[in-house]
C-alpha cells in the first residue's frame, strides 16, 4: 500500500513537468471551419490576375508584368473575425512581405487603387528572421498607428497613444531558432475582445491589449495580402477558423 502511495505520489509530481509550456498556443478546439478546400478559392475574392492555387496552397503571386496596382487582398467571404482562433501556415519569398488581415474592413469607396482594398489589424508576414522587420508583429494597415505591436512584446496600447510593454516575450536568438526561413511557418491568432495573442511555430510571439477605444478593431473581415511594389509570392495552406462565443 505505502508503495503505491510513493509510485502516485512521483507520478502527481513529474505530470507538470508533462504539461505544454506556459507560452504555447492552446489546444485546437473542436469543430473548426475550414477556410480554403485546397482545390479552388471558393469562397475567397481577389484579383484573379494574382491570386491561385498551387500545389494545395493558397498562392499570390506579382510579377515584372503582371503587377499590384496597389496592396490588395484576397478577401474571405465566408467568416467574420470577432472573437476568434484561427490557424493556418505560410511561406514567401524575401522581395516584398505580405499579411494576415482580421477584424478588417474592405474599402469600397473614396481614393481606392483597386476593388480589393482592405483596412484594420494585420499580422505581417515576411521571409525574414532579424527583429524586428519579421513576421507576426501588428500592423494598422490603412490607418496612422503604423507597427502598433512588435513580435517579442506583450503590451498594451492607450486612449491616449501611448504603448507599454509589460514583458519580453522573445529575442534575436530565440526567434531565429523559432522561424523556418524559406519554409513552412504555422501561425494561430487568438482575439478575445480586445485582447489579441500571436503564436509562430508552437511558441507565444506577441500579447497585445488594445485599450484606444477610437482605434481598436473589435470585428471585421478576414483577408490575405499581396504587397504593391517588388515582385513576390506568397502562399497559405490549412486555413481554418473558431468563431469564440
Amino acid at each position: 500500500m505505502v508503495r503505491s502511495f510513493t509510485l502516485l505520489a512521483i507520478a502527481a509530481l513529474a505530470a507538470p513537468l508533462c504539461a505544454a509550456e506556459p507560452n504555447s498556443p492552446p489546444a485546437e478546439p473542436e469543430g473548426m471551419n475550414n477556410l480554403f478546400n485546397g482545390k479552388d478559392l471558393t469562397g475567397w475574392d481577389g484579383d484573379p490576375r494574382l491570386w491561385s492555387v498551387k500545389d494545395g496552397a493558397i498562392r499570390g503571386e506579382t510579377t515584372a508584368d503582371v503587377k499590384a496596382n496597389g496592396n490588395t487582398f484576397l478577401i474571405c467571404k465566408s467568416t467574420k473575425t470577432k472573437d476568434f482562433d484561427l490557424r493556418l501556415s505560410f511561406r514567401c519569398n524575401a522581395t516584398n512581405n505580405s499579411g494576415i488581415q482580421y477584424r478588417s474592413k474592405h474599402i469600397t469607396s473614396g481614393r481606392v487603387r483597386n476593388k480589393w482594398v482592405v483596412r484594420g489589424y494585420q499580422h505581417e508576414i515576411r521571409n525574414q528572421n532579424k527583429l524586428p522587420s519579421v513576421a507576426g508583429f501588428i500592423y494598422d494597415e490603412g490607418g496612422r498607428r503604423g507597427r502598433v505591436c512588435l513580435v517579442g512584446e506583450k503590451a498594451t496600447y492607450d486612449a491616449e497613444k501611448k504603448k507599454t510593454v509589460v514583458e519580453k516575450l522573445i529575442d534575436q536568438e530565440g526567434f531565429e531558432k523559432l522561424f523556418n526561413l524559406g519554409d513552412w511557418n504555422d501561425v494561430v491568432i487568438i482575439a478575445k475582445g480586445n485582447h489579441i495573442q500571436h503564436y509562430m511555430n508552437g511558441k507565444l510571439i506577441l500579447d497585445f491589449t488594445d485599450n484606444d477605444p477610437k482605434s481598436a478593431f473589435l470585428d471585421g473581415i478576414l483577408a490575405l495580402q499581396l504587397h504593391a511594389g517588388s515582385p513576390m509570392w506568397v502562399e497559405f495552406k490549412d486555413v481554418r477558423i473558431k468563431n469564440l462565443k
